[in-house]
């Protein structure tokens, strides 16, 4: 990372970094907590006791430990003095009201304190061939969980059971942890497009909506299948299809250049020529990296050109309120000549 460009971009002396992804996307220290302080001159990564050792050992920043006799404001104010700092960028999408106050009143030497939006979690979108090989792997994890979730569903078990075994079987696949929360939404609550798994049983006759998603080398996964217990109805054969078809008209058409609103407007048209589009009320996808909401997200309002490198998921919906609902996400990345899946579980409607 060339760290002068980007502070010449954003007409800085320095940047204050204190979100834990960017802390680990810039410095390689995978331990989640700390300050980095990026200068024209020094790359300085501040940390406390328990994790000045592993911070030495992973990252190539200079790394500094604070304490009770070397308080952190002291550290970023030396800093500040002794490289002539007069212009400090800070990340006001993710730093609380009351740090800010914190560093605001206590800095000295600023003349400016400016937020710098969303210019770090961009520099974020083009995955390297390292990041890609993780994200490949994390979702590889899951189409392995949903191999092992479709033999293990049957009438009677619970929302939350199907939760815990995908996520059992996720760990045992080799997962550190889960990308989030993950959503199993039975018959009527699958109409919910973040429902949260409860007691419900499973009937026959129900689509189960599982999104799941989980983590490799600090790299997450996102996927989303529906399948039916039983035999499915006329009416939900034709939104599912509706659905997939959706889904693979988007994945068809993405290519580098094109802008992500355009990308969903093919989705979401189609959806609305088939009748259904006031039932498809989210985007349809968003890229995933360390973080599983990360940018740019292909909606109805992102300008952003898609590049190779950019992973993004691609997550058409149908949902009828009192009744069902349906998704179908794979998360895959752009190349120089269109989109290729990472997840590679059936698409099909498959009835158990």
């Amino acid at each position: 990372m060339e760290f002068n460009t980007l502070l010449d971009e954003l007409k800085l002396d320095a940047i204050l970094v204190t979100d834990g992804f960017n802390l680990r996307y810039f410095s390689k220290f995978r331990g989640g907590e700390g300050i980095l302080v990026i200068t024209r001159n020094t790359k300085t990564l501040i940390v406390d006791s328990r994790y000045t050792e592993a911070a030495k050992e992973e990252s190539d920043f200079r790394v500094v430990e604070y304490n009770r006799e070397n308080p952190l404001l002291n550290i970023i104010n030396d800093i500040i003095e002794l490289e002539n700092i007069k212009v400090m960028g800070f990340e006001d999408r993710s730093m609380l009201v009351s740090e800010y106050s914190d560093y605001l009143n206590n800095l000295k030497g600023l003349e400016e304190f400016v937020p710098v939006k969303d210019a770090l979690l961009k520099q974020r979108s083009i995955k390297t061939d390292e990041e890609l090989s993780y994200l490949k792997k994390a979702e590889e994890i899951g189409d392995m969980a949903f191999s092992d979730i479709i033999g293990i569903i049957k009438p009677g078990m619970t929302e939350l059971e199907i939760a815990c075994e995908l996520e059992y079987s996720m760990k045992r696949h080799g997962a550190a942890g889960f990308s989030f929360d993950t959503i199993v939404a039975s018959g009527i609550h699958s109409s919910m497009p973040h429902a949260i798994p409860s007691e419900k049983k499973i009937e026959n006759g129900d689509f189960i909506t599982m999104d799941f998603g989980c983590i490799y080398n600090g790299y997450c996964s996102d996927m989303t299948r529906t399948v039916i217990c039983g035999k499915a109805s006329d009416e939900q054969k034709e939104i599912y299809n509706i659905v997939l078809k959706a889904n693979e008209m988007a994945e068809e058409a993405i290519h580098p250049g094109m802008m992500c609103k355009e990308a969903d407007k093919v989705a979401r048209d189609y959806i609305e020529s088939k009748g259904y589009g006031k039932y498809f009320g989210h985007g349809l996808g968003h890229s995933v990296g360390l973080f599983i909401h990360e940018s740019p997200a292909l909606n109805m309002r992102d300008e952003t050109i898609l590049r190779p490198g950019m992973i993004e998921t691609v997550e058409p919906g149908i949902y009828l309120p009192g009744k069902f609902g349906v998704r179908i996400e794979d998360m895959g990345v752009i190349t120089e000549n269109g989109y290729v899946r990472y997840s590679n579980s059936s698409k099909e409607l498959i009835e158990l």
